[in-house]
């Protein structure tokens, strides 16, 4: 994949994850942010931040979330990118480490 690809690709499942983040907003103690094409996820009790960034020059979606770095891959056969570790895809990904912060299932994407 090249890099105008990538920012296809990268650029339309953040934008997607964005929109159901802000429609999470509604049911959970969570904020969303973007700038520059950065999604955070801001939350108050307790506090926290969560970064989902592109990373373009190893075609990658990073997330820094619970003091850990996720890396997602695009994968061809599930058109989406994915967690190699878990076989997570983007939205299930970050519902599940924001219930994870947040203490309950508030968070459904």
């Amino acid at each position: 994949m090249d890099d105008q690809e990538f920012r296809k690709r990268s650029e339309a499942a953040i934008d997607s994850l964005k929109k159901a983040l802000y429609a999470a907003e509604e049911t959970a103690d969570i904020e969303v942010e973007e700038q520059s094409g950065v999604l955070n996820l801001v939350f108050d009790d307790p506090p926290a931040k969560f970064v989902v960034t592109p990373n373009s020059p190893v075609r990658q979606i990073w997330i820094s979330a619970l003091s850990t770095s996720f890396k997602l891959d695009w994968s061809e056969s599930a058109g989406e990118f994915i967690l190699q570790k878990t076989g997570e895809t983007l939205k299930p990904l970050v519902a599940r480490l924001a219930n994870e912060q947040l203490g309950e299932e508030a968070v459904k994407l």
